[in-house]
């Protein structure tokens, strides 16, 4: 319920407090280590949560960098919230901007209390802090035993209260003050603001992996310019194979070239999709800005045009180039099955990248496609193989792919081919002929074009539960 105008104010509004509203217009990669920092701190603002827990956000910064970080996180407290993080070997400055430490070693509390009262405190325990010594590192010196093992002293000491920085009742009505002249509590619904529903964050999410799409040109265009180039090529190797009656056993080498270029084009990324989104996907679901499903639902929305996109480049200039068929029914058949292969594949891949690493996933992924290959019915055609071997087929997809193709072209009462005319005997004039030759002139169509959706919704299907345990299990 809050206008676009309001939400680039609040947008706006975060990135003045945290110092980024000249990197407005700049990429994420292109920021440096202490703006990414920021920025992780930025989304966690949009909620505009009274508490935060910040794990080390100084790690990896120089001194400048953490300076202006910590910097930031204490001007957040000012407006209200809340900050507890954690941090190892601050600076004496550094260390001064924290209004409460918590020390711990060897899994108990050492100290707790202000940093004011950090060098009385262990001066009251016989540990005196030199003049000029960072007392942040004094504090870490005793404790880790540098000058004896004082771990149940410390413990002991740490208990007191005296050392904790006490508000007074003065001081507390002056911070409420102070707070609520920035921020008025209002008497109405006015500022209520209610969290958005699955369904909005589903189309933001959506518009998201849009962007992402667009961005990274490796993805769509170069991809995209990839498939064009390999559906020409493969049209000029396989030239005229598509209406010459001496040809057919090339035309078959053709679609299987087809099959095999769109199942591991399709199944290698994939791999990779997930384990390289995990620990942003951990993090957002952990701070529960949507559901599982949601995400899921999105990506799967996403993925779909973006291999229709690359199908069409691919088939159309394959298909025609080769000289198959100019009958649109027929175009629009080779082409849903390919592009069902590419989906296919695809969620092979998502499916192999939530169970196993990235490296076994791709390895996996390779010796699965060359099983389903063999019993594709192109390498050993379905009437040379045994009773078992032809049982396994039903469990390749590709043997599905490859009987959809041939149905397509060569099905459905196709007219003859040429036949050369230097050929004293023409065998496979007919396309009956073939199809009865290699055992699929009694397939359908419209079975292999369910079977092949069905594997992509069941193989997706499988993957949010398999993506979902991972998820619990980390």
């Amino acid at each position: 319920n809050i206008t676009e105008k309001r939400k680039e104010f609040l947008i706006n509004d975060i990135l003045r407090h945290i110092g980024l509203k000249i990197c407005k217009n700049t990429k994420c990669q292109d920021l440096s280590g202490g703006q990414r920092k920021r920025l992780s701190v930025a989304l966690e603002l949009i909620d505009n949560p009274p508490i935060m827990f910040l794990d080390e956000p100084t790690t990896g910064l120089d001194s400048s960098s953490t300076t202006q970080c910590v910097q930031m996180l204490k001007n957040l407290t000012r407006d209200g919230r809340t900050i507890i993080c954690t941090i190892h070997q601050p600076s004496a400055s550094i260390f001064e901007m924290f209004d409460h430490v918590y020390v711990m070693a060897q899994g108990h509390c050492v100290y707790q209390g202000s940093t004011e009262n950090t060098v009385p405190y262990l001066a009251s325990l016989g540990f005196d802090c030199p003049k000029y010594h960072n007392p942040a590192d004094y504090l870490l010196e005793v404790v880790n035993g540098d000058y004896g093992n004082h771990t149940e002293l410390l413990t002991s000491a740490a208990k007191d209260q005296k050392w904790r920085r006490t508000v007074t009742k003065v001081e507390a009505n002056r911070e409420k003050e102070e707070i609520n002249a920035i921020y008025p509590v209002a008497n109405n619904n006015e500022n209520i603001y209610e969290p958005p529903s699955e369904l909005t964050r589903f189309w933001i999410l959506l518009s998201r992996c849009r962007v992402q799409l667009c961005r990274d040109w490796t993805i769509s265009q170069l991809k995209l310019l990839l498939h064009i180039l390999v559906g020409i090529f493969l049209g000029i190797t396989f030239q005229n194979s598509g209406k010459d009656a001496d040809k057919v056993h090339s035309n078959l080498g053709f679609m299987l070239c087809c099959v095999v270029y769109l199942c591991y084009t399709s199944l290698m990324p994939a791999v990779l999709k997930f384990p390289s989104e995990l620990a942003i996907l951990r993090k957002e679901r952990f701070n529960n800005w949507y559901k599982l499903k949601t995400y899921f639902a999105a990506f799967l929305i996403s993925d779909i045009p973006t291999q229709v996109v690359f199908g069409l480049g691919f088939t159309t200039t394959s298909y025609f180039i080769s000289s198959q068929p100019v009958e649109w029914s027929r175009y629009l058949m080779v082409l849903s099955i390919q592009i069902l292969v590419a989906l296919s594949s695809s969620s092979l891949g998502l499916l192999l990248g939530t169970i196993v690493n990235p490296v076994n996933g791709t390895f996996w992924g390779a010796i699965i496609l060359a099983m389903m290959l063999t019993c594709s019915g192109v390498l050993i055609m379905f009437t040379h193989m045994s009773k078992v071997m032809y049982l396994l087929t039903y469990l390749s997809f590709l043997s599905y792919a490859v009987e959809g193709h041939m149905q397509a072209i060569y099905g459905y009462n196709r007219s003859h081919l040429e036949c050369p005319e230097y050929s004293l005997y023409c065998h496979y004039s007919s396309p009956e002929t073939l199809l009865t030759d290699i055992g699929m002139n009694k397939q359908n169509f419209w079975i292999d074009f369910v079977y092949l959706f069905s594997v992509f919704v069941g193989l997706r299907y499988i993957t949010f539960f398999t993506l979902r345990r991972k998820l619990a299990k980390t």
